[in-house]
């Protein structure tokens, strides 16, 4: 069979040199992502006189490995109590998301409900515009939230995409099975909770994991909103020791009369912790992925 035979997607395969050209530019840029990566995990375990030695970035320990700079930031200081708050908002915020959203999404679900369409229709509009950095401000200064962890949480409980989404998904599910059951006699509410929700697993744990990144990563609202130091979440401890450049002293760690690790292995540390949990969340919803997300756009 000759080359011009072999068609792939209706097009014939590459040559030689473009399947090089292609493997050295993917290779190029996994360089770029992982290289990076490589040295804040080598920096944050390399031994406090290979980082000085080094300059601040080591890209391969070779004096052992040390665990004085994550033994520093969890010895129950600033970095410690951030990290419990972001656990925190993280599991509270996603598990008060998800229930809004997947009621919400399977009530503009039912066509022919009441104000099923006006509420579709203020969904919708919300994707468009956006009430503003004072107006949200405001809001939850008159609902008495300012320097509460609520702040941080309520506002943005509620996505409008992720609920376009779930509704899309929900629209999709079999009519013979919701209304074998209704003739059982199950009500609106078991539908939801026992038919509606078993099968959508998937596009509950695509929206799920798009709200908890989405909370563990938030820092803005928690600048807005929050004044005690003492209630910040992770992500902004992290952009004021890492990003700003403000040295960490040992009483911010709570380990004072002790000697510190060199100021950048606690910051590649403190980016570590930041990073590893939705590093291990992510590989078990990555399966959901393109079936939550792609049948949940595509139908309705």
């Amino acid at each position: 069979m000759t080359r011009q035979q072999v068609l792939v997607g209706g097009m014939p395969p590459p040559s030689r040199l473009e399947s090089i050209v292609k493997a050295i530019f993917l290779t190029a840029i996994c360089l770029v992502v992982v290289v990076p990566f490589i040295g804040v995990v080598s920096t944050s375990l390399a031994s406090p006189e290979q980082v000085i030695k080094s300059g601040g970035f080591v890209l391969f320990p070779t004096h052992g490995i040390d665990w004085s700079a994550y033994r520093s930031i969890l010895s129950g200081g600033t970095v410690t109590q951030s990290l419990l708050v972001s656990g925190f908002i993280t599991v509270i915020g996603t598990a008060i998301a998800l229930f809004l959203t997947c009621t919400l999404g399977w009530a503009l679900s039912r066509r022919g409900s009441v104000g099923n369409k006006p509420l579709l229709l203020l969904v919708l509009i919300s994707l468009l515009f956006n009430p503003g950095l004072i107006p949200s401000y405001l809001v939850v200064q008159q609902f008495g939230l300012l320097d509460s962890l609520w702040a941080v949480i309520l506002p943005v409980s509620v996505s409008a995409f992720n609920v376009i989404v779930v509704r899309a998904y929900f629209v999709g599910l079999p009519a013979e099975v919701l209304d074998s059951a209704r003739i059982d006699g199950a009500s609106e509410w078991k539908l939801f909770w026992y038919i509606g929700l078993p099968l959508s697993k998937a596009v509950v744990a695509v929206v799920g994991l798009f709200y908890g990144v989405g909370y563990w990563n938030s820092f803005f609202g928690a600048l807005l909103y929050l004044n005690d130091s003492s209630k910040w979440p992770l992500q902004l401890v992290l952009r004021t020791y890492v990003v700003n450049g403000v040295e960490i002293g040992a009483q911010d760690l709570g380990a004072a009369g002790e000697a510190l690790p060199p100021q950048t292995s606690i910051q590649m540390a403190i980016l570590m912790i930041s990073i590893v949990p939705i590093l291990c969340v992510y590989p078990f919803i990555q399966r959901h992925f393109a079936k939550g997300v792609l049948t949940g756009a595509v139908k309705g």
